[in-house]
């Protein structure tokens, strides 16, 4: 029983750290420019509220990809430990091995999700920060600079 209880103890630190590995965007990975003539402090208080607008837009999508990893550890978890039981006649070491294993499993599928996600995550976030910016004004790749 006690290693059954620390099993699931391993178990759920698990699962909190691989929710920990996900985390949403930071900031852009594209380079904006200030338009000619444009002074600089005027184009870094833009850049923040751009900043602000694309953290916004993009909050639904960070809480997915972080629920993602987590929901996936704990279900392979779950489904290892049922498995290990049934293998061995209910033995509570084979749970604990199947939840290990499952857990293993989860980890990996979840993993893969939550960065497709993340990935996901971070393209909204720079659409959302470009649009910001060239809206007012400043110099966006790929899109002519307004006059």
């Amino acid at each position: 029983m006690k290693r059954l209880i620390c099993s699931a103890f391993g178990v759920a630190a698990t699962v909190v750290g691989l929710a920990a590995c996900t985390s949403a965007p930071t900031g852009p990975t594209v380079a904006v420019m200030p338009r000619a003539g444009k002074p600089f402090d005027v184009f870094q208080k833009e850049d923040q509220e751009c900043k602000q607008y694309a953290t916004s837009s993009t909050v639904d999508t960070s809480n997915a990809a972080l629920k993602e990893g987590a929901t996936s550890a704990a279900v392979g978890a779950a489904l290892g430990a049922v498995a290990g039981a049934v293998i061995q006649g209910g033995n509570h070491q084979n749970v604990g091995t199947g939840a290990g294993v499952g857990l293993l499993g989860g980890a990996a599928m979840g993993a893969a999700n939550a960065a497709g996600k993340q990935n996901q995550s971070q393209t909204q976030y720079n659409i959302a920060y470009q649009q910001c910016m060239y809206a007012k004004g400043n110099q966006v790749p790929s899109f002519p600079t307004q006059r």
